[in-house]
């Protein structure tokens, strides 16, 4: 067992010592330089022979080595590189069929060859590697294949000191680059000019109003630009009474050109202004009597409350001059004002005593009653009805104004629509039940004959102006309360003491003076059934108007 062990240590020595001498014993080649791994120019490896030419300086040098190898290429004028590895083993050959490091590429066999051996030892001194020149004339590879309008080869000393020295001939990129930025800017500038011309003219050409295009449409289309107000509204409303659309009314409220001021209240303005040459009345609320205006728009708009003795409406809309926002309310202008103010100036006569408390009749009766239909009107009571609510038409009629406080009866549901507003109506024209408290402001009638109970005052008004000697324009008890009484004064008077206006005994003797004080003695009975409604005193004036001393 020892003898088998002994032989089996023997052989394996005997495979290692075999093996260590055939790495010494290897491929012998020929090396020609001065390193210390090629002494006695020879050197050993297991992978090849090594052979080089190399062309310098026009001389062509050989050399043998296996430990490092090198080329260096140099041409005229062409400074190239040295390149140096360590001994190449046979596993540092890649590919070990045709390793890289022994061929020769396209670009270098103009002044490089390179050739491997390992046939037999030696074998590389044999090898006479011979380089082929190339023609007088020729272009080196790289210049041929490289050669543009930034590189150029020459083959005489500091021959390319000269080259590109010339650099006007050519525009390069960096300056052609900013010229055709500066004409496309030139270009964009030029087409947004155009078109703001074109869209400059276009607007000039639709009556300079750049907003609201559908608006445009609507008026100048539809609407000739000689169209007035009044046949707007008839060709827009077909009879409906509703308004104009809200487009329209919208743009005509931004063509307005306010001129005046004509008076002022607890809600704003009142301005006079124009439009394609006719006069408006602006109503500008502030924007704290938003629901003021609102409510008033809204009433205005019912439908078919459009009539001759209801103030005209035009249009309702907002503007905004930058610090605050306006809201505006257009209607009809009438240049004699309200009633208050044509009293307080002028005189009347007979004649046009019984036309303005017919007219003023007429509209009232007109809210009062309401219109059934698929597009019916809502009975309308005003509430605050004055006569610095009444307008004054140039034909001396008058027109109801200022709906703000109006509230609408509810036919379906048997229901009042009351205003959300805090304003109430003006004291001293205030029904002795609306001061009392006492009125039922769930039911609609009571609210109807609140308004008799205020045109009553109103005939009081005017017929003091009326006569052969008229009285001094004075408001209804004027010689009962102060100028601005509270409620508590008009309380005292109208309801504790039942006292109404004084009338003068000259009434009795004048026939028409006669019959109008009776008609407002009817309108201000302290019991509001047992007043007339409005419809009946429409029916009595008109009677009085048609009687043979009358002639209107």
């Amino acid at each position: 067992m020892d003898t088998f062990h002994q032989k089996k240590w023997l052989l394996l020595l005997i495979t290692i010592v075999w093996r260590e001498l055939d790495l010494v014993n290897g491929l012998k080649c020929y090396c020609n330089s001065d390193s210390p791994s090629c002494p006695n120019s020879t050197c050993e490896t297991d992978g090849f022979c090594y052979a080089s030419t190399t062309l310098e300086h026009g001389i062509q040098k050989y050399s043998y080595h296996v430990h490092w190898f090198r080329f260096n290429l140099l041409k005229r004028n062409v400074c190239w590189f040295h390149l140096r590895r360590s001994c190449i083993e046979l596993k540092s050959l890649i590919p070990i069929e045709h390793p890289f490091s022994c061929s020769t590429t396209r670009t270098r066999n103009e002044s490089v060859v390179i050739e491997c051996c390992k046939s037999h030892d030696m074998c590389n001194r044999d090898l006479r590697l011979e380089i082929h020149k190339k023609p007088a004339g020729d272009r080196p590879i790289w210049c041929r294949e490289a050669e543009s309008a930034d590189m150029f080869c020459c083959d005489t000393d500091f021959c390319n000191v000269d080259i590109f020295t010339d650099t006007g001939t050519s525009a390069t990129a960096w300056q052609v680059v900013p010229w055709l930025m500066g004409l496309m800017v030139l270009g964009v500038c030029a087409a947004i000019s155009f078109w703001w011309a074109k869209r400059s003219s276009n607007v000039k050409e639709r009556g300079s109003r750049p907003l609201y295009p559908t608006e445009e449409s609507l008026c100048e289309t539809r609407h000739p630009i000689t169209a007035t107000i009044r046949d707007m509204i008839e060709l827009t409303t077909s009879g409906s009474g509703s308004g104009l659309p809200l487009l329209v009314q919208r743009s005509i409220a931004r063509q307005i050109q306010l001129v005046d001021i004509i008076g002022k209240g607890r809600f704003g303005e009142v301005w006079r202004g124009r439009w394609r040459g006719e006069n408006v009345a602006v109503k500008i609320f502030s924007s704290r009597e938003e629901c003021s205006w609102f409510r008033e728009a809204e009433i205005y708009q019912t439908v078919m409350l459009r009539h001759e003795n209801i103030l005209g409406f035009i249009a309702a809309d907002n503007k905004d001059n930058g610090t605050w926002t306006q809201l505006w309310l257009i209607t009809d202008y009438h240049e004699n004002g309200s009633l208050f103010d044509f009293l307080t100036s002028r005189t009347i006569d007979s004649n046009t005593l019984i036309k303005m408390s017919l007219s003023i009749a007429t509209g009232l009766a007109h809210l009062h009653m309401d219109i059934v239909g698929t597009k019916g009107k809502p009975a309308i009571a005003h509430r605050d009805l004055k006569s610095k609510n009444i307008l004054v038409k140039s034909n001396l009629t008058c027109v109801i104004g200022d709906l703000g406080l109006a509230v609408r009866h509810n036919v379906a549901s048997d229901s009042v629509d009351i205003p959300s507003t805090n304003r109430v109506g003006t004291k001293r024209y205030m029904a002795p039940e609306v001061l009392d408290e006492s009125m039922d402001s769930r039911q609609f009638d009571p609210y109807k004959r609140s308004d008799v109970y205020s045109f009553g005052l109103v005939l009081w008004e005017m017929a003091r102006r009326c006569g052969i000697m008229p009285d001094e324009y004075q408001p209804p008890y004027y010689d009962c309360v102060p100028p601005d009484p509270s409620l508590d004064d008009m309380r005292r008077v109208v309801c504790l003491e039942k006292r109404r206006p004084n009338v003068p005994n000259r009434w009795h003797s004048d026939i028409v003076l006669s019959a109008i004080s009776k008609v407002m003695k009817e309108c201000w009975y302290q019991n509001p059934a047992a007043r007339l409604t409005a419809l009946r005193i429409k029916k009595t004036l008109a009677n009085i108007a048609t009687a043979d001393h009358i002639k209107l």
